[in-house]
């Protein structure tokens, strides 16, 4: 089921405003922006207690605060900036790229164990609320973007199984806010790896005159039981990866 709230239109002014890569990262390094532009671009863990950020944006939105408010027990980040090739690209299609939920289903990781690229997830599908799990179709795409939209999703991951997420999306800072959240445990053959509302992602993008920033923070609370016996950060980030990409071969 989808909440929508009132249309909020991208002005057509807004790309006389949009940033320079500079501007969106006064202080980054040479050698990470460099990396930022290349293929893959950067990602970095960090899994100490105080979960330093080294990617954020500038920007006057908190996009870190949801993942701080689960005390992680780690953070992956990653960043990217995706050259144009047709032109910019407009915010609707990528809102539009969000909504394609299905096209989730047999993404490709790397798995160590099996030493080969496999699917992630099995099954993607939106559902129609956290208490109707009726899987429903994806919606046509969308002729603006709306000012905040709820989809509820489920995956069936080669891993956790039928997993289940709530996926908030919004407009923050000169770009999108694509926010996914786990609204029941995902467990490993009926054990709680990561209790619900104990993970989320935020994936960031924003249109930039030198290509489209694409910038992710996840994180999860994870008992040092879990801990101990799987590096849950690697874990997470492959799924994050797989989101990204999704996301990106979706433009």
């Amino acid at each position: 089921m989808l909440y929508l709230a009132v249309l909020w239109l991208l002005p057509a002014a807004l790309w006389g405003q949009v940033r320079s890569f500079d501007e969106a990262y006064p202080n980054l390094e040479g050698s990470k922006k460099e990396a930022a532009f290349a293929s893959g671009g950067i990602l970095e863990t960090d899994e100490s207690p105080s979960g330093r950020l080294r990617l954020l944006p500038a920007m006057d939105t908190d996009i870190s605060g949801p993942v701080f408010d689960r005390s992680p027990s780690f953070i992956v980040e990653s960043l990217q900036v995706l050259p144009y090739t047709g032109g910019p690209v407009e915010l609707l299609t990528v809102y539009n790229a969000l909504g394609k939920v299905r096209n989730l289903k047999g993404r490709l990781y790397r798995s160590a164990t099996k030493n080969d690229n496999i699917p992630l997830f099995e099954e993607a599908s939106r559902i129609e609320s956290a208490k109707r799990t009726r899987e429903i179709p994806d919606p046509p795409d969308a002729a603006a973007v709306p000012a905040s939209e709820t989809i509820y999703i489920k995956l069936k991951d080669v891993n956790f199984g039928n997993s289940y997420y709530r996926a908030d999306i919004r407009p923050a800072g000169n770009g999108l806010l694509y926010t996914l959240s786990n609204f029941k445990n995902l467990t490993y053959t009926f054990i709680p790896v990561i209790r619900e509302e104990k993970f989320v992602a935020q994936i960031y993008i924003e249109p930039l005159t030198d290509g489209l920033l694409v910038y992710s923070i996840a994180g999860a609370d994870v008992s040092s039981f879990i801990s101990s016996r799987v590096h849950m950060p690697s874990a997470i980030q492959k799924r994050l990866n797989v989101i990204v990409d999704w996301m990106i071969d979706g433009l």
